[in-house]
């Protein structure tokens, strides 16, 4: 998987992501987002294949953002202006490079800390099923419900985490 970033942020003006390629991509980066500035990112898609775009704002001004997703053909797929959070899934419709941009454009003195995962694509599923003729036994269920509760562990840690940079930038701004 290719993420490629590009934007008006001086040092992280530019960022390039190479991460090792599977059935299911995901990226999860945090970044700083100066006073007047945008980040973009892009990413390589295939037709068919859905996805899904979450970002939060951990820290700065009114915890808000810009962000705009779009497709190959620089039609708008999501646009939303001074979230704090959110979440688009979507199909894409097409081949081709999508681009999605945070800005912070509209704030000129206040830079602000982004989180966001792009999920690209299904996970596979533990036990294929193109060879099976039987169901799974009881030992491949109990690893399947495993699985899908560790993921869900996985996602509540990433959101406490978050939660707790907040606080301490909070606590951080009241104590000076």
């Amino acid at each position: 998987m290719f993420l490629r970033g590009y934007g008006t942020a001086g040092p992280w003006g530019w960022l390039t992501l190479l991460l090792v390629a599977c059935a299911a991509r995901a990226s999860e980066i945090t970044f700083e987002l100066p006073d007047n500035a945008k980040q973009c990112f892009y990413e390589e898609i295939a037709q068919g294949t859905k996805c899904t775009l979450e970002f939060q704002v951990i820290t700065g001004g009114h915890y808000d953002v810009d962000c705009r997703l779009e497709g190959p053909d620089g039609a708008v797929l999501y646009k939303e202006m001074k979230k704090q959070y959110d979440s688009f899934t979507f199909t894409a419709s097409r081949n081709g490079t999508y681009k999605f941009c945070f800005s912070n454009e509209f704030s000129t003195f206040t830079h602000k800390t982004v989180y966001f995962d792009f999920q690209v694509g299904e996970d596979p599923p533990l036990f294929p099923s193109e060879n099976r003729a039987t169901a799974l036994t009881q030992m491949e269920s109990a690893c399947v419900s495993i699985h899908e509760a560790l993921k869900s562990v996985i996602d509540y840690q990433t959101h406490f985490r978050l939660r707790e940079a907040q606080g301490r930038s909070r606590a951080e701004d009241l104590n000076t």
